[in-house]
């Protein structure tokens, strides 16, 4: 009961029941061999307000506690652990069964022993035996009984007394009860008995610049929380501290001749203890292997003529001290003279800063130098500094650094010395002037971070709940402050499923919540806020707008356009947070920050900025994609007609694409956040930009195969045009949807919408509106071998389109009744319909609509054996297709190709046409690779490339 709340029989651990039971069997446990009476029972479980029923569920409890712990126990007999007594119940076990005991035990002996070394060595043994506040894991209610802080209070009076004797012992000692000191006083930090010692056992071990931090720290507390000063006992360790420099260099300068000119002795350092002042390394450190393959490269070699400077930067609660001090672990007995470690809290919540002239004084004192030795000025500091590690082979960790100026003066002046930055920022300076290798830290990866959480928790714990784990690494994001703080959420509570905490993360209203711990080191939103405080004033309101960003990258346009202003004017911003890591520029010109720096994005926002002023953004960055979007369907598809939205406003940014190539490549980079976007104004916004961003990338989901995405997206379109009363929104949503559910198969649903479409369209006086729904139903009905209902279809069509002046339309019509006609066997009535479209097409410019005539034609010459003719056309289709970047009709046609060069008995080229067709649809992950995988597969099996044919 040291920590969590455990109990086990023989090997396996015991599930101890429900919180009140488990509350009680913890209570008994704070007597052990001690009766508890049912009135304190009772007052422990339910406080003031007890229900009439309590006792029975005591005596309840007290069943399930005794069949628990004594399994084989008759049904009335006498338990021999649980007893019933005067009033009550006691809980009778030994030192063997009960760490509580056992510490208690330890803590016996240790005052029956007057030897220093011994005493300590038996307080540590017993201050090991702690896991974290006594039984831990019961309910909040239940533990404020005053029992459990009194167990509390012995593991606080075993800390002072261990600190006591590890004075007397040595500093071997004191540096083993450092550890668990560091942490009572963090938990204690107005325990100025505690903190005296703490003061006094770092100054023992060498840490006198953190003594002096600590003594500082305490003064500031109690005058701003208490308005005291501090105390007897504080001041004496205080005074003890400062003068322990002095008298520790007696006697290497005792017996010396004082020089006449009174100027100080060389300082001797023949008999200086070598500085070790790395913290502990990580025992639960996981992964980064790559990470760790790059600083190898940074341990000095032969004939190194420069200092050597290693930059680790990344995001806050990325795990960069970790790295840093693990790996320093790994190499520093190759720094024979010994390590320096100096935390310079460049991003403290409070501000307090250390500066250099502080850590220098800091290092050295490490290094041994007398406090009158020291120069005043920080430039004389650093000359002795760097004169002191001249001959010398050290490794310096320079921790959370602000800036590169911040660490310039602790820089090592001569090779053999390796310096270690960390920093949230990054160390441009360093690397453009000093050198440094610089190594930027990501959030983990899926194995790295379930690794993570098996040596937090315990491997058989992951194991049991594998897809559990998966869903809080996903939670996480793989950021490590975020799986530590779950992980010690679940350590304290060993009894919490880890399906529990999943579903507590997935529920999570604000995902903040769930990463907030006791202390701001542990806490999500206070570590990102000591990045977010530095930032200037525009670069703070760009964060909080980019939270209002749904993607997971943004581009810089997007993000000039969320910001209201230039694209050269967002970009000294957009740098300013990547080097605070607040943002992350995985590909030039694309920004992305990790969820959780969203979701403090958002808190700030909803803090600081007016709805009006988050939902103007909002509206400016849907302008930018609805915008954008069109800007690049009108390169790839000049002809094809499209809903035109109103004018945005001059403080949005829109894409513009150099040609077809570049605008296909937009389309494909962003598809994600598009679709997020639909989705957010559908949740957001009026709903105008739902159904017209949904309208522009109709032609796009459906030619990458991206049906469900469609039926999402136009789903939404829908709804947001009718809750607008926006018919021509409603008219273009029903017609995706027809022809989405066709796609799936869902013919019902297909008619229902197509012909509600054709409706609304008539109802608006939308004639190509209607022909475009003619043409979908034609492609529909010839896919259920429907063909004449097809060309009826079509010639309604076709009449529309003449009436509307759209002779591109009327021309695309033509080549589907081309198509059909192939499909009825009707191969000349094709090449006919086929070759007035081309026509037409070639004429207006429409190289979409040619290169469809173009591989219509080759396929109805195909059918009628003309191959060398078929062939041509596809080439003509081919060059087209590639040249507006149209990578599904590329890969149909190469398809059929690859059919013309079967039939032509040439089983490589086909078998080449086939492959080259389906590493297209494998990349764009279009549902047909698996038709063109079946070709191939069945080509293999002929040996000859021969199969039925299937027209």
């Amino acid at each position: 009961m040291l920590g969590p709340l455990r109990a086990w029989r023989g090997e396996a651990e015991l599930i101890l029941g429900p919180p009140k039971q488990r509350g009680l069997f913890a209570l008994l446990l704070t007597q052990p061999g001690h009766p508890v009476t049912i009135d304190e029972i009772v007052d422990a479980l339910w406080g003031q307000d007890p229900p009439g029923t309590a006792v029975n569920v005591v005596q309840r409890h007290i069943g399930a506690l005794r069949r628990l712990l004594e399994p084989d126990l008759p049904a009335r007999g006498a338990s021999q652990w649980l007893v019933r007594c005067s009033g009550g119940y006691r809980l009778e076990v030994d030192s063997e069964s009960l760490d509580l005991l056992r510490f208690r035990s330890l803590r016996q002996s240790a005052v029956s022993c007057d030897e220093p070394i011994a005493t300590t060595e038996l307080l540590i043994k017993a201050l090991a035996l702690w896991r974290g506040p006594t039984a831990s894991g019961i309910p909040a209610e239940i533990r404020a009984h005053p029992a459990f802080a009194a167990v509390d209070g012995e593991h606080l009076a075993v800390v002072k007394e261990a600190a006591e004797w590890a004075l007397k012992a040595g500093p071997d000692l004191g540096a083993r009860v450092l550890v668990t000191l560091r942490q009572a006083a963090a938990h204690h930090l107005l325990d100025e008995a505690l903190q005296a010692r703490l003061i006094l056992v770092l100054a023992a071990t060498g840490h006198q610049a953190e003594a002096m931090d600590v003594y500082r720290t305490v003064r500031d507390r109690l005058a701003d929380e208490l308005s005291v000063p501090p105390g007897p006992e504080l001041q004496a360790a205080h005074r003890q501290v400062a003068g322990r420099i002095e008298v520790q260099n007696l006697p290497a300068s005792a017996g010396r001749p004082k020089p006449a000119d009174d100027s100080e002795p060389a300082h001797d350092t023949a008999d200086s203890p070598k500085p070790a002042q790395l913290p502990a390394d990580l025992a639960a450190f996981t992964g980064r292997h790559h990470e760790l393959g790059r600083l190898r490269a940074l341990l000095p070699g032969e004939g190194r003529s420069t200092v050597v400077i290693g930059a680790i930067g990344g995001m806050a609660g990325v795990g960069k001290t970790a790295l840093a001090v693990h790996w320093a672990h790994q190499i520093a007995d190759r720094f024979p003279d010994g390590q320096l470690y100096i935390n310079l809290r460049g991003f403290h919540p409070t501000g307090s800063i250390m500066s250099p002239a502080e850590a220098i004084r800091s290092f050295l004192d490490a290094l041994d130098v007398p406090a009158r030795r020291v120069p005043a000025g920080l430039d004389a500091q650093t000359a002795l500094y760097r004169s002191l590690l001249a001959d010398r082979r050290m490794l310096i960790v320079l921790d959370n650094a602000r800036d590169s100026e911040h660490v310039r003066p602790l820089l090592p002046g001569t090779p053999g010395c390796l310096a270690l930055v960390t920093s949230r920022r990054q160390l441009y300076g360093l690397v453009a002037s000093e050198g440094a290798y610089s190594v930027t830290l990501d959030v983990l990866n899926q194995a790295d971070a379930l690794e993570l959480l098996s040596r937090r928790l315990g491997a058989e714990r992951v194991a049991r709940e594998p897809g559990a784990a998966a869903q809080i690494v996903a939670s996480c994001g793989g950021l490590p402050l975020a799986l530590a703080i779950v992980s010690a959420r679940a350590v304290v509570n060993p009894s919490f499923p880890l399906a529990s905490i999943a579903a507590e993360l997935r529920q999570s209203h604000n995902p903040l919540e769930a990463f907030t711990g006791e202390v701001p080191a542990a806490d999500a939103r206070s570590v990102f806020s000591w990045s977010y405080g530095l930032l200037s004033p525009a670069a703070a309101r760009l964060f909080r707008l980019l939270a209002l960003h749904p993607g997971p990258e943004c581009s810089l346009a997007a993000a000039a356009s969320l910001a209201g202003c230039r694209p050269g004017q967002v970009r000294p911003l957009l740098t300013e947070l990547v080097q605070a890591h607040l943002l992350s520029e995985q590909v030039p010109g694309r920004f992305g920050c990790h969820e959780l720096l969203r979701a403090y994005g958002t808190e700030l926002g909803q803090d600081q900025d007016t709805p009006q002023e988050l939902s103007t953004a909002r509206q400016r960055m849907l302008d930018h994609y609805l915008h954008s979007v069109l800007a690049a369907d009108r390169k790839l598809a000049p002809s094809r007609e499209r809903v035109e939205p109103r004018p945005h406003t001059a403080d949005v940014t829109v894409s513009r694409f150099n040609d077809q190539a570049d605008a296909a490549k937009w389309l494909a980079d962003h598809r994600s956040v598009l679709l997020a976007s639909i989705e957010q104004s559908a949740r957001y916004d009026c709903g105008e930009h739902t159904w017209q961003m949904a309208a522009a990338l109709e032609m796009y989901l459906d030619r990458h195969g991206c049906w469900q995405e469609q039926l999402t997206a136009q789903t939404m379109a829908c709804n947001a045009a009718q809750r607008l009363g926006d018919l021509r929104g409603q008219a273009h949503a029903h017609r995706a949807l027809g022809f989405v559910s066709g796609r799936l198969e869902r013919w019902g649903e297909a008619d229902t919408h197509l012909f509600r479409a054709l409706h609304l369209f008539a109802e608006i006086g939308d004639q190509a509106g209607q022909g475009r729904v003619y043409r979908y139903l034609a492609f529909l009905a010839n896919g259920r071998q429907r063909h004449e209902d097809a060309l009826d279809h079509y010639g309604r069509a076709a009449t529309l389109y003449r009436e509307a002046g759209r002779r591109s339309g009327e021309a695309s019509v033509a080549n589907e009744v081309g198509w059909t006609y192939i499909l009825m066997g009707k191969y000349e009535n094709a090449l006919e319909e086929c070759g007035r479209a081309l026509a037409v097409h070639q004429e207006t410019g429409d190289r979409n609509g040619e290169a469809a005539a173009w591989d219509s034609l080759g396929y109805a010459h195909h059918h009628l054996d003309e191959h060398d003719q078929a062939l041509k056309c596809y080439e003509h289709a081919l060059t087209l297709y590639q040249t507006i970047r149209d990578r599904y009709l590329e890969a149909d046609t190469l398809v059929h190709m690859g059919e013309t060069w079967r039939a032509t008995r040439q089983s490589a080229q086909a078998e080449a046409a086939w492959r080259r067709a389906l590493a297209i649809l494998e990349d764009i992950g279009h549902p047909d690779a698996r038709h063109v995988r079946d070709k191939l597969t069945a080509s293999a099996a002929h040996g000859t490339g021969e199969e039925p044919r299937q027209d």
